[in-house]
């Protein structure tokens, strides 16, 4: 049975609250809900399952010297993920840019249709690597993790409607990839 968003926050309230209060359950209890949500979220942004980790242990020992200043008239989730996307966006930045020796693996012609599943996944995996970090975050959140235009306006600190206008954006230089990787 899924939890509603109601029952969700009052769950993490109490963690919050708990860990605050010295119980020594509650991190675990935090942890364990988040953590491989939080590890697929760094996981899109980064495709690097290592620097993923490296994220998702950063994001928790973040967030647990910062718990006191979390304010629990707002979501928690929203709270971490945004820990999260900025600490990813953090990493991208200080990549160095890296230059492969290997041939590029084959992409079918636009008229022929991927062989499988994969390797649909395998070029849009590519095509969202093309895009900005802003604008994969925006994918990400919104086609991926399935968040509303509202949760992404709290998690990126944006209005809706900037939110809707640049995911429009960055839906169009997807698609701008996916047709240059088929070329």
């Amino acid at each position: 049975m899924e939890e509603t968003p109601t029952a969700a926050d009052e769950q993490d309230r109490a963690l919050v609250r708990g860990y605050l209060e010295g119980q020594p359950d509650a991190a675990g209890g935090l942890v364990a809900r988040y953590q491989k949500r939080l590890f697929n979220l760094a996981l899109r942004m980064l495709d690097n399952a290592q620097d993923a980790e490296d994220v998702t242990q950063t994001v928790f020992l973040n967030a647990f010297l910062k718990l006191r200043t979390f304010d629990p008239k707002y979501r928690f989730f929203s709270w971490i993920y945004r820990i999260t996307v900025n600490e990813s966006l953090n990493v991208l930045k200080r990549r160095k840019p890296t230059v492969t020796l290997e041939d590029e693996p084959a992409i079918p012609a636009p008229e022929a249709a991927p062989e499988d599943a994969t390797e649909a996944q395998d070029r849009l995996s590519q095509a969202l690597l093309c895009l900005k970090p802003d604008d994969r975050a925006l994918v990400v959140l919104r086609h991926f993790l399935f968040f509303s235009y509202e949760e992404m306006a709290n998690v990126l600190e944006i209005h809706v409607k900037t939110v809707k206008s640049r995911l429009f954006s960055a839906r169009e230089r997807l698609r701008m990839a996916l047709r240059e990787g088929e070329a």
